[in-house]
């Protein structure tokens, strides 16, 4: 097997980090680059956007999601949420990721044919870069998940960070060492998700 697809395979949803990652924050700059630079997009529309997150801003994140769950959960229910978000915060970043808006819509102005589409090509776009460098980073060492926590997050993310209006918050990405190994992943049979004729 290629290490690209042993690559593919070792990626797995991390949930328990810590800060002390093995690479640099400039490395995960460069993982971050590279990636936006070489994943496809429909038409090349480069819709897809990162903000990466460090130190106190990535704190931020789960510090704000934190508090406006508590607010709108029961205490009871909040607990375990609670422990969950505490864990994303402990590690070593937070990458967040985007689809812009403006140059969803300037396509459909330019091509009217293909307009309901445009919005489903860019999510697929956005999907492709986050498991881009999702396996990028767990290449290096590096624990990940993807989390959701928008649409509760995205005004105050916004106002904190200065983000652009016409960006729409897509899902989250807490990355750090990881502390703990992944539970064992069940496989529905290959044969019932794939069909061939020759």
């Amino acid at each position: 097997m290629s290490c690209f697809l042993d690559t593919i395979k070792n990626r797995r949803s991390i949930y328990s980090l810590d800060k002390n990652i093995s690479i640099s924050f400039d490395r995960v700059q460069q993982i971050v680059e590279h990636c936006l630079k070489h994943t496809p997009s429909a038409f090349n529309s480069q819709s897809a956007k990162v903000v990466i997150l460090f130190n106190a801003p990535h704190e931020f994140v789960w510090d704000t999601a934190k508090d406006i769950l508590r607010r709108q959960m029961p205490a009871e229910a909040f607990a375990k949420t609670e422990q969950k978000l505490d864990v994303f915060r402990a590690g070593a970043g937070t990458l967040l990721f985007y689809d812009d808006l403006n140059i969803i819509r300037g396509l459909q102005s330019k091509f009217p044919l293909y307009e309901d589409n445009f919005p489903i090509w860019a999510h697929q776009a956005n999907g492709m870069l986050q498991a881009n460098i999702w396996s990028a980073l767990s290449e290096e060492g590096v624990g990940a998940s993807l989390q959701h926590y928008n649409p509760l997050i995205d005004d105050a993310i916004m106002a904190e960070f200065d983000i652009d209006a016409a960006w729409s918050l897509i899902a989250q990405m807490p990355f750090g060492n990881s502390t703990s190994s992944p539970a064992e992943k069940d496989f529905v049979p290959v044969s019932e998700r794939m069909r061939i004729f020759d």
